[in-house]
């Protein structure tokens, strides 16, 4: 499986408007394939909106985007609004959990780290045997790391109820020793960290 998470930075004030008729077309587009989910920024980088897409490979990405093209109602209304675009193809770690419809929480956050070419398989190892006790505090959405778009990308997304629950169990995990897991010997290869703060759409199946 692959997953295309798509990033669009919105003119400011527009995002309320933009969700409604991304919404109301998707009924259509969700009968090609289906939306796994949509968040809008509350903290970070604002008035972005971030879609995710699985597919079974690029194949059936192709595939299917070409007969969503052919759709009546799709793409969605919404080029005015649109400053930038922004599309990374991922791959799954092994430990990644199905991205399926679910109820997770109110806030989700998104974590991309940058790593110097030939460090993600260092931080999947490493990850691999810390994860199962990190998520016994909050669900984990998806690990997930870049195939095409920005690469050398290691995304990871967490579940929480709201902000004040995010800083509850972060310091729990923390203290515990549970989190973050060992950053590995030598120099770091990681280069960069962003992370965002994100709300669900109403119609977004990860909720």
């Amino acid at each position: 499986m692959i997953i295309e998470m798509r990033t669009y930075a919105l003119q400011p004030g527009t995002v309320a408007t933009f969700e409604e008729r991304f919404g109301a077309a998707l009924p259509a587009r969700a009968k090609v394939s289906p939306l796994a989910a949509f968040w809008h920024t509350e903290v970070g980088p604002l008035n972005r909106v971030i879609h995710v897409w699985p597919y079974d490979d690029l194949g059936a990405r192709t595939s299917l985007r070409e007969q969503a093209t052919k759709l009546q109602g799709w793409p969605p209304n919404t080029r005015e609004f649109v400053v930038e675009q922004q599309s990374d193809i991922y791959l799954p770690a092994s430990f990644s959990p199905k991205l399926e419809p679910r109820q997770l929480g109110n806030l989700y956050e998104i974590r991309i780290y940058t790593f110097k070419p030939g460090g993600i398989p260092g931080v999947i190892d490493r990850w691999s045997t810390h994860i199962e006790a990190r998520t016994k505090l909050s669900p984990l959405v998806g690990a997930w790391y870049s195939e095409l778009g920005g690469l050398n990308k290691w995304c990871h997304i967490w579940a929480y109820k709201d902000a004040a629950d995010r800083f509850r169990i972060r310091e729990e995990a923390r203290a515990k020793g549970i989190w973050p897991p060992p950053s590995g010997a030598g120099p770091s290869m990681m280069i960069k960290q962003e992370n965002m703060l994100v709300v669900p759409a109403a119609f977004s199946p990860l909720r």
